[in-house]
């Protein structure tokens, strides 16, 4: 949306509540100056956090949609998610005899979904409900989504003709920074809901006895090596280095 359309929406929504921009500036906690600024479509120097407030105290929802390249941005997205399935898919298999479907939806008593990886070994009658997630945002929404998957995966599972003796969950995370400090500041509910980590989860799809909550990381690099080949750094030696070594290269009357 243009900067000139936001400010407009802005206005026509105070205005038809009645309100003035000091009653807006009052509610959102900034100057009356700033309001005047956005219904006028100056949005240049103003942060995120500025508009949001404005937005709260009128009752209108924003939503930052990123846009890059038309399609772009969606099928980059896309694929960061299917590399982390493929990744996710070969480790299971490595494991065990593992069967597993991804991307299953469902639709029970209204509530509505998909699970994005659903496991099942047939020896130990163990079904394995798992989230991927390249980045993670809302950490209270992330945890009642997999809970929700989990209680329902039973009925799910039926579909294919897995009855389960125990169901459990793994909420496998695309291995970086950003991720593993948002892991890090919310470590007391991540502990909470998924005990066990990722050093303790190929133990487990060897075994999968009893039920099990897990969180793993999945390194970048497994990722990238299922599409392409990872470059192999050499290191260069500088002339002196290598006369050092004793390179016959570098002796006098050598080229």
């Amino acid at each position: 949306m243009h900067d000139l359309a936001f400010g407009a929406r802005v206005r026509g929504v105070r205005v038809r509540l009645g309100m003035r921009q000091v009653d807006v500036a009052t509610r959102s906690g900034l100057s009356t100056s700033t309001v005047s600024r956005i219904e006028r479509g100056h949005l240049g120097s103003l942060t995120i956090d500025a508009l949001r407030s404005v937005a709260k105290a009128l009752e209108i929802r924003v939503d930052l949609v990123p846009r890059w390249r038309g399609g772009d941005l969606d099928r980059l997205v896309n694929a960061n998610h299917s590399r982390l399935a493929q990744a996710c898919i070969e480790r299971l298999r490595a494991a065990g005899p593992w069967e597993v479907k991804p991307e299953v939806s469902f639709s029970i008593y209204g509530e509505r979904g998909a699970i994005d990886l659903l496991a099942w070994h047939p020896q130990r009658r163990a079904l394995l409900v798992i989230e991927l997630k390249t980045a993670i945002i809302d950490v209270g929404e992330l945890l009642a989504t997999l809970d929700r998957k989990a209680r329902l995966a039973d009925q799910i599972g039926s579909r294919f003709g897995w009855v389960a003796d125990h169901v459990s969950v793994a909420l496998v995370v695309a291995d970086g920074r950003t991720n593993r400090r948002r892991v890090a500041s919310h470590i007391d509910v991540f502990r909470s809901a998924l005990p066990l980590d990722g050093r303790r989860l190929g133990g487990w799809l060897r075994r999968p006895t009893g039920r099990a909550a897990m969180l793993a990381f999945m390194p970048d690099s497994h990722a990238r090596t299922l599409g392409q080949p990872l470059a192999v750094r050499q290191r260069v030696r500088g002339p002196r280095a290598a006369a050092r070594r004793g390179d016959p290269c570098t002796k006098p009357g050598v080229r």
